[in-house]
């Protein structure tokens, strides 16, 4: 039983672990600001089971050694009626034993392939990659370079020494198999890395037609500079790069992102503007400055919440904070959100993908305002979602 103790009238109590200092602190403090105004959009329309509702979260640092402990502080000493899941994979895998143990009824927040060989049937992902996340992460990418002529036929995968890069990587394989392309060049590279020159120099010997990436934030910036002052020139460059979806890394690179091609889970484009999100922003954007965090949100709030909407519905649908019962719910219902109709299917991930990929054009100077529409972040993929055409070679600049 997960009711409070001091009966129906106490506040509703959720509890999560968050990321917001050290590495991704930046993407952690955007998806608290949406939690927040989540809070006050739920508290001031008569809060949830007619009870107020209050968060509860913990910072992680970005430390996964972190997160076990924190959860079972949730659970133990702040005695949360309900837990959630904080922001990506670094976060989400090393909670998962916990929540396992303890059968909790869990929504993480864009953590790649975590259910993957775990198989835990009360964990739901908001994250729309689908059934096959490794693959759909970047299948877009690869499915557009197979549509140029002349048709590239290499590629280079570097990425991150990291836990969430591992899932990216099969993927790339798998898809890179699928669509025909040799892999010449495979590389790792520490998080710490401060010179991407010998990284590049080492890809650029392989010729490779196609350079995949999955990195970090500050590595992502590190390897944009790195390749705009290298002579190599891959047809098509990016994918799977965590750091140019936020406002504040876009800015700083500014044109040096122009021909980059990235994974996006949500852009201001007409096909993406589902009820409730562009107010969701505005009330965000309002708040960001002050707050220091990202001031266009687009990466981060939108899922973060679409996450505490669905928790909302669940606990609304079942009438209480049971977490079994909230698991059976979620594992069968469709959930209105600002990101559109969600539905969980295996393994907890969404019943049908939405992954887009876009690509940088025409980006001018270093102001985060030319990215409040889909102009300078091109959709290219999926084709039912485009709102423009693929530039192929990649060049330096539109």
């Amino acid at each position: 039983m997960n009711e409070h103790p001091h009966a129906s009238s106490a506040p509703i109590r959720l509890g999560y672990v968050l990321s917001l200092s050290g590495a991704v602190g930046g993407n952690g403090q955007a998806a608290r600001l949406a939690h927040q105004i989540w809070l006050d959009d739920i508290n001031r329309r008569g809060g949830l089971l007619g009870r107020p509702v209050e968060l509860i979260c913990h910072d992680d640092q970005s430390d996964a050694s972190k997160v076990p402990a924190l959860y079972r502080r949730l659970m133990d000493d702040d005695q949360v009626d309900l837990v959630f899941g904080g922001y990506g994979t670094g976060t989400l895998l090393p909670a998962m034993p916990t929540i396992m143990a303890r059968q909790r009824f869990f929504v993480g927040l864009m953590g790649l392939g975590v259910n993957n060989t775990l198989g835990y049937p009360n964990y739901f992902a908001m994250i729309p990659t689908g059934p096959d996340p490794n693959a759909a992460l970047t299948e877009g990418f690869f499915a557009l370079a197979a549509e140029q002529h002349p048709r590239p036929r290499t590629v280079g995968l570097l990425s991150a020494d990291a836990e969430f890069s591992r899932n990216p990587i099969l993927g790339a394989k798998a898809n890179a198999a699928k669509y025909g392309f040799e892999v010449v060049h495979e590389a790792t590279y520490p998080l710490a890395t401060a010179d991407f020159t010998p990284v590049i120099d080492a890809v650029a010997k392989s010729r490779c037609d196609l350079l995949f990436l999955c990195s970090y934030l500050q590595d992502s910036i590190g390897l944009v500079r790195a390749i705009h002052a290298h002579a190599f020139r891959p047809g098509m460059v990016g994918a799977a790069m965590i750091g140019p979806q936020n406002a504040t890394v876009k800015a700083s690179l500014g044109p040096l992102l122009n021909g980059f091609v990235n994974y996006e889970y949500w852009v201001p484009s007409p096909g993406l503007m589902f009820e409730g999100v562009q107010g969701l922003l505005e009330t965000y954007r309002a708040r960001a400055a002050s707050a220091g965090v990202d001031p266009l949100g687009h990466y981060m709030v939108p899922l973060a919440y679409a996450q505490m909407q669905v928790i909302a519905q669940a606990v609304e649908a079942t009438g209480g904070l049971e977490d079994a019962e909230l698991s059976a719910y979620a594992r069968e219902a469709s959930f209105e959100t600002v990101m559109g109709t969600v539905k969980f299917g295996v393994n907890g991930e969404w019943t049908t993908p939405r992954v887009l990929q876009v690509q940088f054009q025409g980006v001018e100077g270093h102001r985060a305002e030319q990215f409040l529409d889909d102009s300078k972040q091109v959709v290219v993929s999926p084709r039912s979602m485009a709102s423009g055409r693929l530039i192929y070679p990649y060049v330096l600049a539109f």
